[in-house]
């Protein structure tokens, strides 16, 4: 029996090639063959794998050998929308679910989710057709936070473009959400952003959004979480909640979880001998001491981030592939160096069994734009109580 990994390459999944729909289609079919949503992916599955001589069969000869497959026997049944790198996904597969749909925009983002979970997302969820994706439980969502970020804010501000609901290629994605949950009526929604979401325009954007979900008769709860209860590492981030008043009439009784005492230390999740490449030059080094004397002489915090190996970091963003400014791990009698893309994926929650494929830029990238994943498994293990 071949495994998936054998099978793949002999059908030709590659997310990086022109066809990476059509391999969506097809890879959402092969994880979807026992479980009622079919239907949905089977004609143009069916259609990819003639090209390689494999017929309509109900059980195809292979086997998963990815790091996190589907829960065999799942509770209830989600989709991963704006899916990153899947960090959502695996934290409620851990919670018992089962993933019958996903969708990414990011090309390289998609290499790591299918390294990981044997699935190749969707692209752009503005092109996806809202009856065309299966039925489910909840739908989960960690749509694009830089329209309403502090740092996202400051940069369109300087180069004078618009931000939040404005921003024309980011800001109006909730949208997006908003028609799929209108149309399919999930029992339940999670949705992450940045703690800015709540403040950004005076409160007027959280409205809006508060407002579309209460439209659509579902009750919200909401609430800012820090990552630092789960691992060493300052992230607030805001989790909205929802359920179907059509399905619980407000009655849920959803409650967030109590947060464990947050005691991590970032020296725990360091590697014992990075290589030397991480080590900052003594260029940038001599740079990144210039600019933050520059800017605490104007009296501003702007500057780089030692961190204190008994503690906890600053939160990682996705710029960190430019200096590693914000999270910088001093060393003796050298130059401080940044952080491997290992301990980034630690930092965020990741196990060590979670593949990167990735240059490490790109892994940058994507571990600064995920989220923290046992802080989103302890949501979705109160959700799924719940559903």
């Amino acid at each position: 029996m071949l495994k998936y990994s054998e099978f793949k390459e002999k059908i030709n999944i590659e997310p990086l090639t022109d066809n990476e729909n059509e391999q969506a289609f097809v890879t959402h079919y092969l994880h979807n063959l026992d479980n009622g949503v079919t239907k949905f992916f089977e004609d143009p599955a069916i259609k990819y794998l003639a090209k390689y001589e494999i017929g309509r069969q109900k059980k195809l000869n292979f086997k998963w050998d990815i790091p996190f497959p589907t829960p065999k026997n799942s509770k209830f049944k989600f989709i991963d929308l704006f899916a990153g790198i899947g960090g959502i996904r695996l934290a409620y597969q851990k919670a018992g679910g089962k993933c019958v749909f996903s969708s990414e925009y990011n090309k390289f983002a998609k290499v790591t989710y299918e390294a990981n979970f044997g699935e190749v997302p969707f692209g752009d969820i503005t092109k996806i057709d809202e009856k065309s994706i299966p039925d489910h439980d909840v739908l989960l969502a960690g749509f694009p936070c830089q329209p309403f970020s502090i740092a996202g804010v400051s940069k369109k501000n300087s180069l004078g473009r618009n931000h939040g609901f404005l921003d024309e290629t980011q800001g109006t994605l909730f949208f997006d959400i908003a028609r799929i949950i209108k149309e399919k009526r999930p029992r339940a929604f999670m949705l992450e952003n940045v703690k800015n979401l709540i403040s950004h325009d005076r409160g007027h954007t959280f409205e809006i959004i508060y407002n579309t979900l209460d439209e659509l008769n579902y009750s919200i709860h909401f609430r800012i979480l820090d990552g630092k209860h789960f691992v060493p590492q300052h992230r607030e981030r805001i989790i909205i909640v929802g359920f179907d008043k059509n399905a619980f009439n407000g009655k849920e009784n959803f409650h967030f979880p109590e947060l464990p005492e947050a005691s991590h230390q970032i020296k725990n999740i360091l590697e014992t001998s990075p290589e030397s490449k991480y080590t900052l030059s003594n260029r940038l080094w001599n740079y990144l001491q210039i600019y933050a004397e520059k800017h605490k002489a104007k009296g501003n915090g702007f500057g780089f981030g030692m961190t204190d190996i008994n503690s906890i970091s600053r939160t990682l963003s996705a710029r960190y592939y430019k200096d590693g400014a914000e999270v910088l791990i001093p060393q003796n009698g050298q130059n401080p160096r940044r952080l491997t893309p290992r301990e980034c994926a630690r930092l965020m929650g990741y196990p060590d069994n979670f593949l990167i494929p990735v240059s490490d830029n790109q892994a940058y990238r994507q571990f600064g734009n995920s989220v923290i994943v046992p802080l989103i498994e302890s949501v979705a293990k109160e959700i799924s109580k719940i559903i």
